[in-house]
């Protein structure tokens, strides 16, 4: 570091940063530079981020608008800044984020250290054996219409440093050049896609749900991970009137419930559920509904319980179509379960935490290409009785054989 640099900025934090950029990869921005030709001239690259930064005369570049495919058809919106700005967020990220993970809710999930997914899907499985009804919130593109003066807001009321909130605030306002090579004004929203994002995101939610939640209606059991929440309630009117007031705690903070697909859902098994018409709900990959389960004391009843949801399955059957499998008859059945194996297996450590024998259909899946496939490269119909030593024998060879009963089944 130098003392006649207007900014005190660690040239270790830095460094810091450009390992975390590294190891997550992600594409290249507008320069078009990837991580590995920043990796030719790492150091020289690493001190220009640094010298600028520490002077003030850091300016983001534009970001990189591209579109992915949702699961329900339409395209989500990802902002992608280059990697040396992607370096330089990180380095205010490791800067604010001990002080920020002081003052986040308990029942806040997303994108923070020590927390996942599976456990926010966890929480809401308890809470919905203790609460009769759900409010699943949405909210209208939240990502592209956060307040740009409210978040500033918020952000001061945590960081006093000169520096982070003049780069902050220039990572907000930094153009987004669009898919067609025009170039757009950012007045409003905080890119998906920037390493910064995330927890300004979770910042700017936590005051705007979780702590007037706190304050408002406390003792109402939520989780949030990042703009997925949902809210616990005993009675339906209770739900129904704190609905109302987020939808106007929402508008006050320029942001919009999407009402269509806001919802409030009955949790509770019981004789009445006809009368509702709404018995499920989806919330990160898992959907939510009746199921039978079995006791700690081996009885058997009915929970309201979370399972491998329907765009899941949906996105496995696509992504085990596009293989081929059973015309990839050049592919021995090691290379098979080289390729499919990690497909599997991150299926199975997501969505085999919760009602596991939901995802034996995909088994099935994956097993009927196999079978496909030998018939095709063999020709013959008693190959079967090899594929079936294998999956009797071999039980490691594919990663969900070992979850199944070695039983007849490819004859």
């Amino acid at each position: 570091m130098s003392g006649t640099k207007p900014y005190c900025i660690s040239k270790q934090v830095v460094y810091q940063a450009y390992l975390m950029v590294k190891r997550n990869k992600g594409s290249y921005g507008v320069d078009e530079q990837s991580i590995q030709e920043f990796d030719k001239d790492w150091k020289s690259n690493l001190y220009r981020i640094w010298n600028r930064m520490s002077s003030g005369s850091y300016f983001p570049m534009a970001v990189k608008r591209v579109e992915i495919p949702k699961g329900d058809g339409k395209m989500r919106p990802l902002g992608i800044p280059s990697v040396s700005d992607r370096i330089a967020q990180a380095v205010v990220k490791l800067y604010i984020e001990p002080r920020m993970e002081k003052i986040f809710s308990n029942n806040s999930y997303g994108y923070r250290p020590n927390r996942s997914a599976l456990d926010a899907v966890g929480k809401a499985r308890s809470n919905c054996f203790r609460y009769s009804f759900v409010v699943d919130i949405d909210i209208k593109g939240f990502f592209d219409n956060i307040d740009h003066e409210l978040l500033m807001r918020a952000v001061s009321k945590h960081v006093s440093e000169k520096w982070i909130l003049l780069y902050i605030e220039r990572w907000l306002k930094a153009p987004v050049k669009l898919p067609n090579g025009e170039t757009s004004a950012s007045t409003k929203g905080t890119p998906q896609g920037g390493v910064i994002s995330p927890i300004l995101a979770n910042l700017f939610l936590h005051y705007v749900m979780d702590v007037w939640l706190e304050k408002h209606h406390r003792g109402v059991p939520f989780e949030r991970y990042a703009d997925d929440a949902l809210l616990h309630f005993r009675s339906e009117s209770h739900a129904k009137k704190v609905l109302e007031a987020l939808d106007a705690r929402f508008k006050e903070c320029k942001l919009e419930l999407n009402r269509e697909k806001t919802k409030l859902v009955h949790c509770k098994v019981s004789p009445r559920q006809e009368s509702y018409e709404t018995r499920s709900f989806s919330f990160l990959g898992y959907d939510f509904k009746p199921r039978g389960y079995k006791t700690k004391q081996g009885t058997y009843g009915w929970g309201f319980l979370p399972a491998i949801g329907k765009k899941a399955e949906k996105r496995f059957t696509e992504k085990l179509r596009s293989l081929n499998i059973s015309r990839n008859t050049t592919r021995s059945i090691e290379e098979l379960a080289n390729l499919l194996n990690p497909i599997i297996r991150g299926i199975m450590n997501y969505f085999g935490a919760y009602y596991r024998s939901e995802l034996s259909k995909l088994y099935s899946q994956v097993d009927l290409k196999l079978k496909k496939w030998a018939l095709r490269k063999y020709k013959k119909r008693s190959i079967l009785r090899w594929l079936q030593c294998l999956y009797q024998t071999k039980r490691d060879m594919f990663v969900h054989w070992r979850y199944k009963k070695p039983t007849h089944f490819f004859g």
